[in-house]
């Protein structure tokens, strides 16, 4: 074969070299594409923290197929837990549990791919149910940047490392503030919240003037306490209503928004009963609105905040034990009624004009996630149902039995994969 003259053979030599650099310049550039593609698909579709990224049960980088197979979703992987109420947080590349091994309050980061457990830290713990047979902790953990926070059931506040579970700070807030008396009828269930620089905390020590709370997120130290308000198992949410950034917390007796800088109260009313009653589902902010709902003939209110308060309407249309309500294009979708009383019933009720649009009797206890259109509801027996979400009436998609009964933890959606448990088993399924 002939061999290229000397001329040729540098053209040849130098168009090698150019495609060999235009090739690395193509290759970095894909690596860099697909590597930004990566992250944003691992920072996509988070569950940070109590009924996901803003708190209201919406899942907002999800979607769901309008059915699954008819032996259910498939199970990625499972693993056996300890005691406790409190559902998962995922986000950062970390799935969080916090749960209750002999008389430790254990946090441990699994991969969420896996289950495989990264880290692990455990806090000692006496805590003892007093009306439900369970000792566990009740708060879903909180994925902050590069911090997990969790609140234990004895009041214990811990703020850890989300890398590697190093603890960063720890306060015991039932020695700190809170007489043993105000533990309330299931303990500590009321999960924190970041707010700028600050971890609010729906405290509920009354009688120390610190029934609302705010504690540094570097160091833990208190940096202000507010109201005389006893606590509830609602967590605040973050909103700005009437111009104003606040925290609206509902408590054992009261619904007020508070300036996250100082615990001032912006504005209040009146929301429950004294007496073995519970308010337990998170405030929903409505287009300038507030709603809140419980059991126990306290039913619902739709307030207009702005400087003022102004209630639109009051009544037990949607009256919730517990669940939070989801919202999609100005309907709300709950669970009026009891998980002791009665038989629960799934319902749609248009909040501006407080009207029912329509209810599914006998449904049972459950709790909801907003997916698109679609509403994924996991039963307290442990049954996950896909249904419409639509004001016109009931529709459902698909179900299938993924726990056994007395499943009670919110369950966490992230990345196309639903993380469930009920007192014994967590349970990671694909939701394509």
């Amino acid at each position: 074969m002939n061999q290229p003259s000397g001329t040729a053979a540098r053209a040849c030599i130098c168009h090698a070299a150019c495609r060999a650099c235009l090739c690395g310049v193509l290759a970095a550039v894909l690596a860099a594409f697909y590597n930004l593609l990566f992250a944003t698909t691992l920072s996509a579709g988070e569950w940070p923290q109590i009924l996901g990224p803003r708190r209201n049960g919406i899942a907002e980088d999800e979607s769901l197929a309008g059915s699954w197979p008819a032996a259910g979703p498939k199970l990625l992987w499972q693993r056996r837990v300890g005691e406790g109420l409190a559902g998962l947080a995922v986000a950062g590349g970390q799935a969080i549990l916090f749960h209750r091994v002999g008389d430790e309050e254990i946090v441990e980061a699994m991969d969420p791919q896996t289950g495989k457990v990264r880290w692990k830290a455990a806090f000692p713990t006496s805590f003892r149910g007093s009306v439900i047979q369970d000792n566990g902790p009740r708060c879903v953990p909180l994925i902050h940047k590069d911090r997990v926070i969790v609140y234990g059931a004895s009041r214990g506040l811990h703020c850890l490392n989300l890398a590697d579970g190093t603890l960063l700070w720890s306060r015991d807030l039932l020695a700190d503030y809170t007489d043993p008396r105000e533990e309330g009828y299931f303990g500590a269930g009321s999960t924190p919240l970041v707010e700028g620089s600050l971890v609010l905390l729906n405290l509920g020590a009354a009688r120390a003037h610190a029934g609302l709370a705010a504690f540094d997120i570097e160091t833990g130290r208190t940096v202000w306490t507010s109201t005389d308000e006893q606590a509830s198992y609602s967590s605040p949410v973050a909103a700005t209503l009437g111009g104003r950034r606040q925290v609206v917390f509902v408590t054992r007796l009261s619904v007020l928004g508070v300036n996250p800088a100082d615990g001032s109260v912006l504005w209040q009313f009146p929301f429950g009963k004294l007496g073995p009653t519970v308010n337990a589902a998170n405030p929903l902010v409505l287009d300038g609105h507030v709603f809140v709902t419980a059991s126990y003939g306290v039913g619902a209110v739709y307030a207009r905040v702005d400087r003022q308060v102004q209630v639109v309407w009051e009544g037990e249309q949607l009256s919730s034990q517990y669940t939070t309500c989801v919202a999609r294009d100005g309907v709300l979708y709950g669970i009026d009624g009891r998980e002791d009383v009665g038989a629960a019933r799934l319902v749609a009720l248009d909040p501006v004009q407080g009207k029912l649009l329509w209810s599914q009797p006998a449904f049972g206890k459950a709790t909801l996630i907003l997916v698109g259109d679609k509403l994924l509801i996991l039963k307290t027996d442990g049954t996950l149902v896909l249904a419409a979400a639509q004001p016109e009436g009931y529709r459902e998609l698909a179900r299938a039995t993924i726990l056994s009964k007395g499943t009670y933890a919110l369950p966490a959606l992230a990345g196309g994969r639903l993380y469930a448990r009920d007192g014994t088993t967590l349970k990671c399924l694909s939701l394509p």
